[in-house]
């Protein structure tokens, strides 16, 4: 591999010639790359699912027509990702002037330093190199953002150490947005900024410069803009105030998994499920999918407020939070096997209630009550997948018979199987959600669980605190049940 040239003599010898250098901006470089990415089919976001169809063809449109775009979603619909995935479109490296605070162009330098240095020094002046990661700057708007923040000001400690007049331009001190030069500059949550702050991003996204203060200073900066926002905030904390949007190229909506297949790979993705640990974990297909339709459910239900959303972070930590009560039991009976339990999904009750916001309705009803109803009907949901067209009236017929079962989270694997064992029919329809005759005792005991859950959620059985699963005759009033209106829902 060459080194890279370290003079600007070195600079115009090289590959880095000045007319591939100077001429071509930010947003013809992420275009150009961008068009090579397309041809050789390259993914062009990898990690981001369920968005292939829908919004990254938005995103691809608004690079390849050079615009400056805003990201529009409710909480934990990847934006921020995305965002951050666009440096991956910047060139691995590129000259600029060393020891410039915006970064200027060897062959056409910005600030009055840079151009006395290149005059004073000609060829040797150096040359240092930006990598992506330092051409990309994300700020998080909050209202107490101001204009010598984001733009820059006066520095009086800088003139009085270089002995300037206050009034010379060498006594700038620049904002975040300078310091972008030559880059993409990215604001999260928007509206969160003050509107006059808003209004000073104006000359840069039509006019292409910035004044700083009262200088007669322009700087026609090199830079792409992008923004996020959640479209639920323009009332709540803020807005994005109407000639700014009017100066945003392209408005693209992210949206929550459309399937819950879609959102199973995100969780799967991004839950921290390979852990190291003495109790390796192994997580059956059908809790994965209660705690995927867990948050489905929750984005529809009523109670819920549908304008602050329900994000997909609530599935990923609830399965975190679903190993780590499986793991804490595995490790309690000394067992090497942690598999989840339906009662593991209660137990991640704190993972569910803070990440749900509720209606008045929800309110009254108290968002522990609210989390366990939830719980229950994506149980029911899952269930019929599987079991559906399954006679298990063996089992119900046990129950009526005056059987019950209390499960006990504290026995190990081997006792619960001998318990569930009693219930006739049980660990034979189990092979339902296809398991072995081999199967590990926790994984045989995760699968009889669901099955008694699954018929509780139906109402064929019911189940209390005191005596566990019990025939349905024999329930008292149970503030979990749905209304019975609601009996067939799940079917």
């Amino acid at each position: 591999m060459h080194e890279l040239p370290r003079t600007l003599g070195a600079l115009r010898a090289s590959r880095f010639s000045e007319d591939r250098i100077a001429t071509r901006t930010v947003k013809d470089e992420i275009r150009q790359n961008l068009i090579c990415k397309l041809q050789k089919k390259e993914p062009l976001f990898p990690g981001i699912v369920g968005f292939e169809e829908t919004v990254v063809p938005h995103i691809v449109n608004a690079l390849l027509s050079r615009h400056n775009f805003i990201l529009l979603g409710l909480r934990g619909q990847a934006k921020t990702r995305i965002i951050r995935m666009l440096a991956t479109l910047l060139d691995e490296k590129l000259p600029y002037v060393a020891g410039c605070e915006i970064r200027d162009n060897p062959y056409q330098p910005l600030c009055r330093q840079c151009q006395n240095l290149i005059e004073e020094k000609g060829d040797d002046t150096p040359i240092a190199w930006l990598t992506r990661s330092h051409r990309y700057v994300e700020k998080l708007a909050t209202p107490d953002v101001t204009i010598a923040d984001m733009i820059g000001d006066i520095d009086p400690i800088k003139a009085a150490r270089r002995g300037r007049d206050i009034s010379d331009e060498l006594t700038v001190h620049y904002g975040l947005l300078p310091r972008a030069n030559r880059g993409i500059f990215a604001i999260n949550e928007l509206p969160d900024l003050a509107g006059k702050i808003q209004v000073g991003l104006f000359n840069i996204m039509q006019e292409g410069d910035v004044q700083i203060k009262g200088y007669p200073v322009r700087l026609p900066l090199d830079v792409m803009l992008v923004f996020t926002a959640n479209p639920e905030d323009y009332t709540a904390r803020g807005k994005i105030i109407t000639p700014l949007k009017d100066r945003i190229g392209s408005e693209i909506r992210t949206h929550y998994p459309i399937t819950v297949e879609h959102g199973m790979a995100i969780t799967g993705q991004e839950a921290w499920t390979g852990r190291p640990s003495p109790a390796a974990a192994r997580v059956p297909p059908y809790i994965s999918e209660v705690v995927e339709h867990l948050a489905f459910l929750a984005r529809e239900d009523k109670r819920v407020d549908k304008r602050s959303g329900v994000s997909q972070r609530l599935p990923i930590s609830v399965l975190e939070n679903v190993i780590s009560n499986a793991e804490r039991r595995a490790l309690h009976a000394g067992e090497d096997l942690a598999v989840p339990r339906v009662m593991d999904i209660y137990a991640a009750l704190p993972s569910v209630t803070g990440k749900l916001e509720l209606e008045y309705e929800g309110e009254l009803k108290g968002g522990d009550a609210v989390a366990r109803e939830l719980i229950r009907a994506a149980v029911g949901k899952v269930y019929s997948s599987y079991f559906e067209g399954v006679n298990v009236s063996t089992i119900v017929q046990w129950f009526e018979m005056g059987g019950s079962l209390r499960l006990d989270e504290s026995a190990n694997s081997a006792t619960m199987v001998k318990e569930l064992g009693k219930i006739q029919g049980l660990m034979e329809k189990t092979g339902a959600l296809g398991l072995g005759s081999n199967e590990p005792d926790g994984v045989r005991v995760s699968a009889a669980e669901f099955l008694l859950e699954g018929l509780y959620a139906h109402r064929r059985i019911s189940r209390n605190e005191e005596r566990g699963f019990v025939a349905e005759e024999r329930r008292r009033a149970d503030p979990e049940d749905p209304p019975k209106k609601q009996r067939r829902q799940f079917q």
